[in-house]
């Protein structure tokens, strides 16, 4: 029984001994020569004595595995330490990145793990907001879908049961469903729209054009929907040959978007439609006299589906992503929206493009 625990007390120690043997690995050569180099310089000053050799090979031998066992060993604590603390990382143990030390001789090693930490927290804290905002839009999506859907539904289901012989009242249901299909197109091409933009599927083909002759072209295909309002819809002239470089197509839709929205939120006066010719870029506005967007929803605007005014949007046919696109149209042109309102006084939306 005693000699089977002094096995095991041996065996445990060359088992150690062992570990600590492969945590030194990258020294046991280094060691070895300078040991080797020490004893035949001494045993060539002393002089050639054989037993004197042994006796310092021996001794050196010895001091040799002592070294390399202290060396070992403090790897393996270091190993054993950095493992802990990755293994504290994956488990989120750690707070603040101070809390990682792994001593004054590993300081590049922890300043290393402690940068990697940092990346991890800001990854999972990037991939928790990105789930929100994914349970967010699928939810609106969802909402935004069953409004126009359920109207539909409800304005058929009216027909059906008798209202379609109704001559009163028949033409207007049908009128009234057919505009709430238009909106769900709408919808579901703007989805489409920010979709591709979104995941970076969305074709630019950035080439100069005429000011003049694109908004000239715009101001008569919006006039008609200012005109059914009673709003006056201008157009500031800039020099003739004044040429932007940029999407031509993606820029009419941001334009579109910007002169719809002055339009819809307008009751009364004009929207104006305006280029500044700047140094190198010129500035495009459009700018309305109509209710206004008030301070708290100024930053906000630009959210998809985000509303100041939730019932208005809808009664107008808004979908809730226009401001969206027309922000990452713009951020693709290197360009960025800008926008200064007052409420009942109106609002005026601008950006810049290079020239």
């Amino acid at each position: 029984m005693k000699q089977s625990k002094g096995w095991d007390i041996v065996s445990k120690i060359l088992n150690n001994l062992k570990e600590n043997f492969l945590f030194a690995g990258n020294y046991i050569l280094s060691i070895s020569v300078t040991i080797l180099i020490s004893t035949l310089l001494i045993y060539f000053i002393i002089g050639a004595n054989l037993k004197l050799f042994f006796v310092l090979a021996l001794f050196y031998f010895i001091t040799s595995i002592i070294i390399l066992n202290i060396v070992g060993s403090k790897r393996k604590r270091e190993i054993e330490n950095v493992k802990n603390i990755i293994n504290a990382i994956r488990k989120n143990s750690f707070e603040t990145p101070e809390e990682i030390k792994l001593g004054k001789y590993l300081l590049e090693l922890e300043g290393e793990i402690k940068a990697m930490f940092l990346r991890t927290k800001n990854d999972i804290a990037n991939l928790k907001k990105l789930e929100q905002v994914r349970t967010e839009f699928l939810g609106n999506v969802s909402h935004e879908l069953r409004t126009p859907i359920f109207a539909i539904q409800g304005y058929l289901e009216t027909l059906l049961d008798g209202a379609l012989k109704d001559e009163k009242v028949n033409k207007t249901f049908l009128q009234k469903a057919n505009q709430h299909t238009i909106n769900l197109n709408n919808l579901l091409n703007d989805l489409i729209d920010i979709s591709m933009i979104e995941s970076g599927q969305m074709k630019m083909s950035f080439r100069y054009f005429n000011v003049n002759d694109f908004f000239e072209t715009l101001n008569l295909e919006m006039k008609p929907h200012a005109q059914q309002k009673g709003l006056e819809l201008n157009f500031q002239k800039v020099k003739p040959n004044l040429q932007l470089f940029g999407d031509k197509e993606k820029i009419k839709q941001v334009m579109v978007n910007l002169i719809m929205n002055a339009i819809k939120y307008t009751e009364k006066g004009s929207v104006e439609i305006g280029v500044t010719d700047e140094s190198k870029r010129a500035l495009i506005f459009v700018r309305d006299s109509g209710i206004g967007i008030s301070e708290r929803d100024l930053d906000r605007i630009f959210e998809r589906f985000y509303r100041v005014d939730k019932d208005r949007s809808r009664s107008v046919g808004g979908t809730g992503l226009g401001l969206a696109i027309v922000k990452h149209i713009l951020e693709a042109h290197g360009s960025k929206i800008e926008v200064k309102s007052t409420p009942g006084v109106g609002s005026e939306f601008s950006f810049s493009l290079k020239k």
